[in-house]
């Protein structure tokens, strides 16, 4: 039976206030940096979204508060000035619960109209970008708040239920643990039905070298090898921005990590608990995840390599991962399909976020959703922990800043 889009909508709606329900209103309003949004600004934003790319639209439609239209742009210059992201979490008013009346407001006239096939059909793919868009949210949600409960000196816990601490135990590895790929010209880049964003395409021809890359992702015990190698302290593994970082931000470890009487921890949306060896090691920034490689003797992927790796599995029904991913039921979920290198942490690659040959933003001002970010920026692929299950795919491409490191972002190495 198909899906229905009202119900796929308040689906997701709801299951984004689901994640809210264990934090407390004093939770939901603090921004820990710059790169962090409040929890409830989340909650509106994603909200803004269906009202102004939709309601707004309709000659009926009544905005629930002219403000909000402010407060709540993130980055559409297109459509006016934005509050600035470094200060949202002085925005104590409108409280959590004026946000709760806006979302009610705004799910009330969208599952209204939706029941309208005119209104599902004309803005169905608009409607799918604000589904799409609201997951994102999601994720943001739970990698923020674990960064904000990050920083109470009292290692409060998001819940109990470990999100952030699927693991598989890694066996040794050994060459049947590489995933081969010859020299040829294939091709990437979204194809088939279902929905991907606009960066995900056109599909387009790469000529690749013979390489392979690794089934398995670096896992904390092996990373702290690397720390106990002073890897820290030897700039022969860092590219020079990465080094000089390195030093002006005095990294000595992945973020979350705490060195506490000899012991290493690590704070995890259940709370502070022993840094877990067989874990995939998470929130390393894209220069660790490059010193790493460099350390090891390997390289990152290319996300085209990653791309045709995580295929041709796919293709195969080969499943040798421990893919983990969230689920509706708020819990993690082994992933059965797309059958890939999806799950655990984003892995970071060494390919910078450009457009893909022949690219052209939409027209209108969602054509400001990923088109003017393409400047800075490295890719990830995979998903995470934090990623919906139906929020995936092998060409999904993710994309942060090389110094980013409050994400799920983990490593997986590469050979030529």
């Amino acid at each position: 039976m198909k899906y229905a889009v009202s119900e796929k909508y308040r689906d997701i709606r709801l299951f984004t206030e689901r994640l809210v329900e264990p934090l407390s209103a004093e939770d939901c309003m603090v921004q820990s940096m710059a790169d962090v949004s409040p929890t409830r600004w989340h909650l509106a934003h994603t909200t803004w979204f269906f009202e102004t790319f939709l309601l707004a639209e309709e000659p009926s439609y009544q905005r629930f508060d002219d403000e909000f239209h402010f407060l709540f742009n993130s980055y559409y210059n297109t459509l006016g000035e934005q509050f600035p992201r470094e200060h949202r979490g002085l925005i104590s008013r409108p409280g959590l619960q004026r946000i709760m009346s806006y979302r009610k407001h705004v799910d009330d006239h969208m599952l209204e109209r939706l029941q309208q096939h005119d209104f599902a059909q004309r803005h169905a793919q608009l409607i799918e970008v604000g589904m799409q868009h609201e997951q994102q949210h999601q994720e943001l949600i739970l990698t923020d708040i674990k960064h904000v409960l990050s920083c109470n000196p009292t290692w409060p816990n998001y819940q109990f239920l470990p999100l952030d601490r699927a693991a598989q135990p890694r066996k040794e590895s050994s060459p049947a643990d590489w995933i081969a790929i010859d020299e040829g010209v294939y091709e990437v880049g979204f194809q088939g039905a279902g929905f991907a964003f606009d960066n995900e395409s056109p599909r387009h021809r790469v000529f690749v070298e013979q390489c392979s890359i690794d089934r398995q992702l670096v896992t904390c015990g092996e990373y702290l090898e690397f720390i106990n190698d002073r890897g820290y302290q030897r700039p022969e593994h860092w590219l020079s921005l990465g080094w000089s970082t390195l030093n002006r931000e005095q990294w000595h470890a992945p973020l979350h990590w705490h060195n506490l009487d000899g012991q290493w921890m690590q704070f995890t949306l259940a709370g502070l608990i022993p840094l877990e060896l067989e874990a995939p090691v998470a929130h390393v920034s894209f220069f660790e995840a490059d010193a790493y490689a460099r350390w090891r003797g390997k390289r990152l992927p290319t996300e085209f390599e990653w791309e045709l790796a995580a295929t041709r599995l796919e293709l195969a029904g080969d499943e040798p991962f421990a893919d983990y991913l969230l689920d509706h039921r708020l819990a993690i979920h082994p992933m059965r399909a797309p059958k890939s290198l999806c799950g655990s942490v984003w892995q970071w690659t060494a390919s910078s976020y450009v457009g893909y040959p022949g690219y052209q933003p939409p027209a209108g001002a969602v054509g400001e959703y990923n088109g003017k970010f393409m400047c800075d920026q490295h890719v990830l692929r995979g998903g995470s922990v934090a990623t919906h299950s139906s929020h995936i795919r092998t060409s999904y491409r993710n994309f942060f800043p090389a110094a980013a490191r409050w994400q799920f972002s983990g490593i997986r190495l590469a050979q030529w």
